[in-house]
């Protein structure tokens, strides 16, 4: 099945939950990338927490945006999503090989290191929703956890996995978030502490078979909860050659100018999905020359 995300609630709707399987979107961005597998390892995370993260976007043409910023080898990873599902993102550096933290265990929060993140949501206003928050741990799940509850006073607990072949391939890669709603009881708070501090990881969950709605049962299922929306998420860029002629139309005339006199055909590449798109001499005329028509 392709990636989705299940939205629920539990407890009387004083508790919501997410989960995803973003197996698909993982092994997508590590072919486009071509990244090493702790780098896999981060980027799938990320991109797991910011999708079940733009799911909680309300409006049609709503973005989120989640920069991740560390002085680790990976240097920084940016995901976007927008309100249908659609998510990209790009590594710094695609190529990290650092030692493991343990057998069997990539060490993401080295290869992340200390930090910041920063999430900005366009939600139609004038300006976007801009908020930062230091990096706990680089682990990624922890610093959603702590952006939530400081930035949106929102208590939450985030799980993320991602588990790698030996020959480099993605095998699994999900994750799951919980959140207090204000009016939550004091018992409900202990009764998750209680099941998260006793739970497998996701990426035990995930290689037992467990779907996302079989996560949130597993997290949930002495509090009742509903699933009450299922949505389709994927990776995908939407980028185009006209897309990036428009980007091109917008650089200084001198820059623009100076291609056209060097008289090479140029390749523009597109950070979010490495597709490279090449313009030849007459077409950054043609740009040219549209552009001063307009002015």
């Amino acid at each position: 099945m392709s990636d989705y995300i299940v939205r629920a609630t539990a407890a009387n709707e004083t508790v919501r939950a997410f989960a995803i399987d973003s197996t698909e979107m993982t092994a997508t961005a590590r072919e486009k990338h071509h990244t090493f597998p702790v780098v896999t390892a981060a980027m799938g995370r990320l991109m797991g927490a910011t999708a079940m993260m733009g799911s909680m976007m309300k409006g049609e043409d709503d973005k989120l945006t989640v920069t991740i910023k560390g002085d680790g080898p990976i240097g920084q990873m940016t995901v976007t999503v927008d309100s249908h599902g659609n998510v990209k993102g790009f590594p710094a550096n695609p190529c990290v090989d650092i030692p493991l933290k343990y057998a069997g265990k990539l060490d993401v929060g080295a290869a992340v290191g200390a930090g910041t993140m920063t999430v900005s949501m366009d939600l139609g206003l004038k300006e976007p929703y801009n908020g930062q928050v230091e990096l706990q741990t680089g682990e990624i799940g922890d610093d959603f956890a702590y952006y939530f509850t400081t930035s949106e006073q929102t208590p939450s607990a985030v799980g993320l996995g991602v588990m790698i072949n030996t020959d480099s391939t993605v095998r699994h890669a999900g994750g799951f978030i919980i959140q207090m709603m204000p009016d939550v009881e004091e018992e409900t708070i202990v009764a998750i502490e209680k099941v998260l501090q006793n739970s497998k990881s996701v990426s035990e969950m995930m290689e037992a078979g467990m779907t996302p709605e079989d996560m949130i049962q597993a997290l949930l299922g002495d509090l009742n909860p509903e699933i009450f929306e299922t949505v389709p998420v994927r990776f995908h860029c939407g980028c185009t050659k006209e897309k990036v002629a428009g980007a091109l139309a917008t650089i200084q005339t001198g820059e623009l100018d100076q291609m056209i006199q060097d008289g090479e055909d140029i390749e523009v590449k597109c950070h979010f999905c490495n597709s490279t798109y090449k313009f030849s001499v007459e077409e950054l005329k043609e740009i040219l020359a549209k552009r001063n028509e307009e002015k």
